[in-house]
């Protein structure tokens, strides 16, 4: 069945590609757009997608308002991101390997992580450490640098015979990136198992995506390497389940990769350091919550009897309990080692290092 091919005002600055269709399941309305997945969609998948929703939404909340209280540092907010987040993290396998950004706590909690990432955002290093067993590297922050490492390690999978497959996320602002470009031909040219998971939230920073580039879109970057593009509604997130899933699967089927662009929508600011007021217009963010994922999936859960407000209700005190145990939790650990700062770029400091420890530790002495 040929691709549902939509234009909303979430939309409206997209112009909408005949050989992109956005993809689309369930519209803002919580409608069911695309019969061809109505056999696939039943209670329990719908209440697993709300709950988790609901506690990255919960917990992305409480982290603003503890920078805001001086209980974090700097933090960058994904509210509006989520069904993006959550749908293509529910597609992987449990062997899978995770690249995450570090705007992804949503995708790298519902793989597996822990709520005890939010410490990295207070300095301490376990905050970065996964599961064992689970391969989720530490979040990237310069930009797009985990683009060719994505691909290095999809590039390993198939050369050991394994049936492993990567996702690697990234947002707009990493298609400008040498690394983008480097990451997908090598991934093209070796045919490596990885999706790479764009989220194009239309900033990269305080810059609009139109002053960026002058493509149409971000996924017809794909016809350059000769890899399948999919671009789908990101605040659906039956979408970018299934796609993400579709993607997955025939990557670890000798597919090769995928380039998916998730158009979806960052309420707030690019972290808690800046004022998105000064960039853009507020107005619009707040009318883009007509097509916000949660709402959107409380309609369809409506609409279809899966759960009522009592139950959703129910759903988000369990939620708000859990964070604020992991936030105890969290504010229960010692203060961060400063030497973790220092000790662990390279195997032995180099002369540099050592000189700017030296200098930061005599500065804190004399502020005592």
């Amino acid at each position: 069945m040929a691709a549902k091919v939509i234009s909303t005002p979430l939309l409206s600055e997209h112009k909408i590609n005949v050989h992109f269709p956005v993809q689309q399941v369930v519209n803002h309305q919580g409608q069911l757009v695309d019969p061809v997945y109505e056999s696939a969609i039943n209670e329990e998948l719908a209440q697993t997608f709300y709950r988790q929703l609901v506690r990255m939404r919960t917990l992305d909340r409480k982290a603003k308002s503890l920078q805001r209280q001086g209980r974090l540092g700097t933090y960058p907010p994904f509210e509006g991101q989520e069904a993006a987040q959550v749908g293509s993290a529910l597609a992987l396998e449990a062997d899978d390997w995770m690249f995450p950004t570090y705007r992804d706590h949503a995708a790298s909690i519902t793989f597996g992580k822990s709520y005890g990432i939010l410490s990295s955002w207070n300095g301490r290093v376990e905050g970065n450490l996964p599961p064992a067993g689970k391969k989720i590297l530490p979040p990237s922050v310069p930009i797009a640098t985990q683009l060719p490492l994505a691909a290095g390690a999809a590039m390993a999978a198939k050369f050991k015979g394994s049936s492993e497959a990567v996702i690697a996320y990234f947002g707009d602002g990493a298609t400008s990136e040498g690394d983008f470009h480097e990451g997908l031909n090598f991934a093209s040219v070796y045919q490596a198992p990885v999706v790479f998971f764009n989220q194009n939230n239309g900033y990269a920073i305080s810059l609009p995506i139109h002053k960026q580039m002058n493509s149409e879109t971000i996924v017809q970057k794909a016809v350059a390497y000769d890899i399948p593009g999919v671009r789908l509604d990101g605040n659906d997130i039956f979408a970018v389940y299934f796609q993400t899933k579709k993607a997955l699967e025939r990557a670890r089927n000798g597919g090769g990769p995928t380039l998916i662009e998730a158009i979806t929508w960052r309420y707030g600011a690019h972290t808690t350091a800046d004022d998105p007021s000064k960039y853009r217009d507020q107005q619009e963010s707040e009318e883009r919550r007509e097509y916000d994922p949660v709402t959107r999936l409380e309609h369809f859960i409506k609409r279809n009897g899966y759960g009522d407000d009592a139950w959703m209700d129910s759903v988000q005190i369990e939620a708000s309990e859990e964070i604020e145990e992991a936030v105890k939790e969290m504010e229960s650990m010692p203060p961060p080692d400063i030497n973790d700062m220092y000790d662990f770029i390279f195997a032995a400091p180099t002369w540099t290092i050592a000189e700017h420890k030296q200098q930061y530790l005599k500065h804190l002495q004399e502020e005592e």
